[in-house]
């Protein structure tokens, strides 16, 4: 009974009725139904004295039946005029929904390189003929040859076990591409409008493969934003997994994929193993002239065992000469390398003997049956210098931790003798003036001060810590990128910085009223984010017990400085084991580490990590303070470079892009450059077909000031300045090796560095080979991911055929609230012409019409 009721009505998957109530839509009767009642009284009244009085010729048992029925049209269709409504609660019980999920990225438009009989067993599966052509192929590699894609409409368009239809016979399916990350998700329609039924060629119209990143992380965002249903009961998902934009689809509870709780059923399209061979070239971002350094080519292959390959390591110079081509590349070192596992290494020892900018190059021949090819080549930029990281180290008077710094500095290949200068407050000022080692003042000219790389800080009383020093310090990290290193000692304290702008820059917050904590020896205890630290990760690389025995050697600290709190901004490296912030949460800071607009400051509650030389001597002591100036000195540009700095927003770049070319100028006193307003260069585009190179002159425009507010807002903080700066869009139109060449004014004009110096240059490269074609595999591992994380299940296309029968989706039980009127329903018209009909007809019998 109830489905006939529900089918009367509309209603569609009705499990129970639960309440049924009416009432009237028409304004007259809706206030006052009796109205309803009284009229239809009165027109019962009216057919009764029509029929009694004024039809006499027939029976009077007739007579009452016809007014019966005359009062019954007349009733109903006043009932009619009414409209009657019917509000109806029911519990309803739909087929579960589920999203269909189709990969639309150039990925998809791989070919790739299949055996005979893995062709044969795809195609078998797919209904797909012996000569691999198919109805929607859109392939360019010739028959028998089909893309990703086309396997996927392949499987769209399979006549028999078609997945899809068999999917909507159970399941109410919807089905969406993803190919932008910005728009997210588009919807993919089915069926065909005119039958609503599943329609093949209007799918496979949709099923395009053009986009250029694969953003699946942000695909499953939109799903379960956009998109969101609460009849949604699973995801099935069609890619090659080739993540390679937006976040992480899984991994963690927060992850996209976990956030749309419902199973996500995977269906990888693609091979799982592909004969593949990827060249990454390591190499120092800075090497000293006349010195051993390595160079090292990590390799990593699939389906290439025990093949030799033969690698290739090239160099060429990088420099103000406009003749330097790009073909002029010499042969470092040629290579035999016999490939047995999945990586391989190859060390190559280099001593530089010219000081300025090369490119290294390490390639491999592509190999038979290779599908991607861009990885087989990798480039790294180094500077060659016959200069050094200098350092200024600021310190009341010598402790423990200056003197054994400046021994490990003293004999360090990068800082050497010449590097490494401090000023010592307790020294004798004519030492100060006499000893090259000494700084006679910690606040020098702003041309000497800003050519250091690295500042410490020591242990400093408030009124030796002028304003001036912390203005140019700020400065010096945050506009030029310059690394700071804050070391609490035992005299004086971090306490002495409060107020001062010093104090903003610290990954602490410091208690002005700070007091020494020495009350009982303690070791100090690693954070989980110091493993994401070079200079933390002491010992072998991936040696856990030489990490654990290195700072193990450090022992009991007697004392540390303690803090208020840590910085929002700051990672903590090392904490006490016991002691608390002002919170009486978050343990107190011991190592702490923060960005400071373009640098980083690094701050030690203490200054006794000399006694990492307790047992080892030097080794972990110099690994520790050697990688921390490594992180702060060369991640930007080094003494001198820092006054013109030449910089492309990427590296690399696809056709059609636009390079943002940004300068950043200073004169001779390192104050921002302002004169001239455009800066000239040229751009020198990749020769075509062998030709010269072609140049054109680019004119960069010095950027805007900012307005009043502005200004005083960057004085406050340090940051967002653009006094200096000079920026332009480039867009770029052909693939190849680009180099842009900008005229220093001051160079030029013979104020340092002589006529040489007079260009800086930066090359970037543009690539007409989308990122999606980097890898050659599907990549299995998210692709599993994904399905165990959410509880749904791994396929291939293959294996996909047996989707639709093991696939158990729960069934989603509503309740709905439907309002219907009684006055467009069948039972409304079908009893009027009972009524109407039959009076007639009766009428007629007994000659009364």
């Amino acid at each position: 009974m109830t489905a006939l009721f529900g089918k009367f009505f509309g209603l569609k998957d009705v499990e129970s009725i639960d309440e049924i109530s009416g009432s009237f839509k028409a304004e007259w009767a809706r206030g006052a139904p009796v109205w309803v009642l009284f009229g239809i009284a009165a027109l019962t009244a009216l057919a009764l004295a029509f029929y009694l009085r004024h039809q006499p010729r027939a029976r009077r048992g007739v007579r009452i039946g016809l007014a019966i029925a005359r009062a019954l049209t007349l009733g109903l269709l006043l009932l009619i005029l009414a409209d009657p409504m019917a509000e109806i609660h029911t519990t309803n019980n739909p087929p579960p929904m589920v999203y269909v999920l189709f990969d639309g990225t150039d990925s998809m438009n791989i070919t790739d390189e299949l055996t005979d009989a893995q062709r044969a067993s795809l195609g078998a599966a797919l209904g797909i003929p012996a000569d691999g052509a198919t109805a929607s192929s859109q392939s360019t590699a010739g028959a028998g040859k089909l893309s990703r894609a086309d396997y996927v409409r392949a499987m769209l368009q399979q006549k028999q076990q078609n997945v899809i239809r068999r999917l909507e016979e159970k399941y109410r399916v919807k089905a969406f591409r993803f190919d932008q990350p910005e728009r997210g998700v588009s919807e993919i329609h089915l069926d065909d409008p005119s039958t609503e039924q599943f329609d093949a060629a209007t799918a496979v119209k949709q099923l395009t493969a053009d986009g250029q990143v694969t953003a699946l992380g942000r695909a499953l965002d939109d799903l379960g934003q956009r998109h969101a249903s609460n009849h949604l009961a699973g995801v099935i998902v069609f890619s090659d997994f080739a993540q390679n934009n937006g976040p992480a689809p899984a991994g963690g509870d927060q992850s996209p994929a976990r956030r749309l709780r419902v199973p996500v059923y995977t269906v990888g399209v693609g091979p799982k193993a592909a004969i593949d061979i990827g060249v990454d070239l390591q190499a120092p971002l800075l090497m000293k002239k006349s010195e051993l350094s390595n160079l090292t080519v990590a390799l990593r292959q699939s389906g290439l065992d025990d093949r030799l390959i033969t690698v290739k390591v090239m160099q060429r110079r990088l420099g103000g000469d406009s003749s330097a081509t790009s073909d002029q590349w010499t042969l470092v070192k040629s290579q035999d390398v016999k490939l047995d596992g999945a990586t391989a290494s190859l060390e190559i020892p280099y001593t530089p003997r010219e000081v300025g900018r090369l490119e290294f190059r390490a390639e491999v021949d592509p190999q038979p049956g290779e599908v991607a090819l861009d990885n087989n080549r990798s480039s790294r930029e180094v500077s060659v210098r016959d200069d050094f990281l200098r350092l200024m180290f600021v310190e009341f008077e010598p402790t423990w931790e200056w003197r054994f710094i400046k021994e490990v500095f003293h004999r360090d290949s990068l800082v050497g003798m010449r590097g490494f200068r401090t000023f010592l407050r307790s020294s004798d000022p004519k030492v100060r003036q006499t000893n090259e080692l000494f700084l006679p003042t910690m606040t020098p000219q702003r041309s000497d001060f800003f050519l250091n790389d690295v500042i410490f800080l020591g242990d400093m009383p408030a009124n030796t810590i002028t304003p001036r020093f912390c203005e140019m310090t700020k400065e010096f990290v945050s506009k030029f990128g310059g690394g700071l290193v804050v070391m609490a000692g035992p005299r004086f304290g971090p306490s002495q910085l409060a107020g001062t702008p010093l104090a903003d820059m610290l990954p602490v917050v410091v208690d002005p009223n700070g007091r020494l904590r020495d009350q009982a020896a303690f070791e100090l205890r690693l954070t989980p984010a110091a493993q994401q630290y070079d200079f933390m990760r002491l010992g072998g690389a991936n040696a856990e017990n030489d990490h654990n025995r290195a700072w193990a050697n450090l022992g009991k600290l007697p004392w540390y400085q303690p803090s208020l709190r840590v910085h929002p901004l700051a990672t903590v490296l090392a904490e006490h084991p016991t002691d608390m912030c002002i919170d009486n949460k978050t343990p107190q800071p011991l190592i702490a580490i923060r960005r400071y607009g373009k640098g980083e400051v690094i701050y030690l509650a203490f200054d006794e990590t000399w006694r990492l030389r307790r047992k080892y001597g030097e080794t972990y002591y110099r690994q520790l303070w050697g990688q921390m100036i490594h992180r702060l000195g060369l991640s930007h540009a080094i003494g001198t470079q820092k006054r013109f700095v030449v910089r492309t927003d990427q590296q690399q770049y696809q056709e059609d892009d636009k390079v943002i070319l940004t300068v950043e100028a200073y004169d001779a006193n390192f104050e921002p450059l302002s004169d001239p307003k455009v800066l000239s260069g040229e751009l020198i585009l990749p020769s075509a077909r062998g030709g010269a190179p072609e140049t054109r002159a680019i004119s960069i425009p010095l950027l805007s000031p900012p307005d009043s507010s502005a200004v005083k807002g960057s004085e406050k903080t340090g940051l967002d300045r653009k006094e200096g700066v000079y920026e332009l869009r480039i867009p770029v139109l052909t693939g190849g090796e680009h180099r842009i060449r900008v005229k220093d004014p001051v160079a030029e004009a013979g104020k340092e560095g002589g006529a040489g110096a007079a260009f800086s240059e930066v090359v970037f490269q543009v690539t007409n080979l989308s990122v999606e074609r980097r890898s050659a595999v599907r990549n299995l591992q998210l692709e599993q991911q994904i399905a165990s994380e959410t509880g749904g299940k791994s396929y291939d296309l293959e294996t996909v055929g047996k989707l639709p029968d093991e696939i158990r989706l729960p069934s989603v039980k509503e309740t709905e609230v439907k309002n219907i009127s009684l006055a467009s329903t069948w039972l409304c018209f079908g009893l009027a012409m009972v009524f109407m009909l039959g009076e007639w007809l009766v009428r007629k019998l007994v000659n009364l019409a």
